[in-house]
């Protein structure tokens, strides 16, 4: 009888590692006194990692993580007074040249901070990501380039209050002219001030000044049956004068420090730094000063305003991506090793007289020995065919009944293998019959 042997099949060639690049960045101002680039240049950390080796439709996904050079000083820094919610942005741009060159823009946005005081320190996106997704073979040619970053105000108001507090810092308060004012602290909560303090000047010409961003400005005080008018400039222009001692029908008042009223409320400016001015107007009376209260509208925030450019330092590397065709779908050969329908080349070594052509052994069947007739397995493993000589129980004088089929293991080759079997012992029989009937005439013919 006939044995078999197995199809050989070739392996998966091993995925080329990923790239995972690190690159250190310069980050300066880009010509805009509300830059996040404040006080000097910021150096950031990077790491972009993506694929190396792909297949069409598959995406490229770039990761790029920002962090601040630990060994460097410099930070990004808050623009002005907001209120919670502010966010950095950063755009990354990624060259890639096949045929041509193009550009992938991974983005990322930092979690939203608390309230911010001109200077406070900001925290990058952690994660920048662009799933780019590749639409044919070949080999793409990546290179990193510059990172811009940004910062997006939140909507809401923010109150700047004068003192050593929550709001307002001593090395940030607001600027009174010299000697012209007097703190007084501990006021009574019934008068309504920002925790319970006020400024106070009798000296006509007594200015206190804050220099903000955002798009609203109120100065907040106390009516006073005793106040002085007040001048107020919105960007060095005079734009209104109030009085805080008259209603808004011009009547007097008569209230002692009745505290917490809107005294001046700007209109809309255009997003971005501006300086508001108080002078005392006249001679007699006094002037107070509890807080001041800037809004942002961040509809309006001009892109860019706050931007900074980050570039890399000295020569970013060039990394190369592998693009493969998809798989023919009408192809039912395999050369995953781990596919369950596919025997394993370690099981068996192809006989001698086997023809290889192209990634497969063609397999021919050869002579047996054994006079066994039982069913023997080529292989027991879990993964592979099981292969079975005909079976022959009994010797009709018509011919030999076709052997047992093997089991279909997802591929042709057992089927082919099987249909060997079966032709190869329909011979055997062929010559068995002829002996017989030689017997049975006593040798003659």
């Amino acid at each position: 009888m006939a044995s078999l042997g197995f199809v050989v099949l070739p392996n998966v060639p091993a995925s080329a590692a990923p790239a995972d690049l690190s690159i250190e960045y310069k980050c300066v101002a880009i010509e805009n006194e509300g830059s996040i680039v404040r006080h000097g240049p910021v150096w950031l950390t990077t790491n972009l990692a993506f694929a190396t080796d792909l297949t069409v439709g598959d995406p490229l996904n770039l990761t790029w993580k920002l962090g601040y050079d630990t060994a460097e000083p410099g930070r990004l820094q808050a623009p002005g007074y907001f209120a919670t919610g502010g966010q950095v942005h950063a755009t990354g741009y990624v060259e890639h040249r096949k045929d041509e060159v193009n550009v992938l823009m991974p983005r990322g946005v930092s979690d939203a901070h608390g309230p911010l005081r001109p200077d406070d320190p900001l925290t990058p996106p952690q994660t920048l990501s662009d799933p780019a997704l590749t639409d044919e073979a070949g080999v793409i040619t990546i290179t990193p380039g510059d990172i811009e970053l940004d910062f997006t105000p939140p909507d809401g108001v923010v109150v700047v209050n004068d003192g050593d507090d929550a709001d307002n810092p001593s090395d940030l308060r607001i600027v009174y002219s010299d000697d012209q004012w007097e703190s007084r602290v501990g006021r009574p909560e019934s008068e309504n001030h920002k925790h319970n303090d006020l400024h106070e000047a009798s000296q006509k010409d007594a200015s206190a000044t804050l220099t903000f961003v955002g798009t609203n400005v109120r100065y907040m005080g106390p009516t006073d049956k005793d106040s002085s008018p007040v001048d107020v400039f919105i960007d060095d222009k005079k734009v209104a004068t109030v009085n805080p001692s008259r209603d808004a029908d011009d009547n007097p008042v008569n209230d002692d420090l009745d505290g917490g009223k809107i005294l001046y409320d700007s209109p809309t400016l255009k997003y971005g730094e501006h300086t508001i001015r108080l002078v005392k107007a006249a001679e007699e009376g006094l002037m107070w000063l509890d807080s001041f209260e800037v809004s942002t509208t961040a509809a309006k925030t001009p892109t860019g305003y706050h931007a900074a450019k980050c570039s890399p330092v000295g020569a970013p590397t060039s990394v190369e991506v592998t693009v493969r065709p998809k798989p023919d779908p009408t192809d039912t050969s395999t050369d995953d090793p781990d596919d369950p329908g596919q025997d394993d080349p370690g099981d068996s070594t192809p006989p001698a007289d086997a023809t290889v052509g192209g990634d497969q052994v063609i397999v021919l069947p050869q002579s047996s020995t054994s006079s066994s007739t039982s069913s023997t397995p080529k292989s027991t493993g879990p993964t592979a065919t099981n292969y079975y000589k005909a079976q022959v129980a009994n010797t009709p004088s018509g011919g030999v009944e076709t052997g047992v089929a093997p089991d279909a293991a997802g591929h042709p080759y057992g089927l082919m293998a099987g249909g060997m079997a079966v032709v190869l012992g329909s011979a055997g029989g062929g010559l068995l019959l002829r002996r017989r009937q030689a017997g049975h005439a006593g040798g003659t013919r």
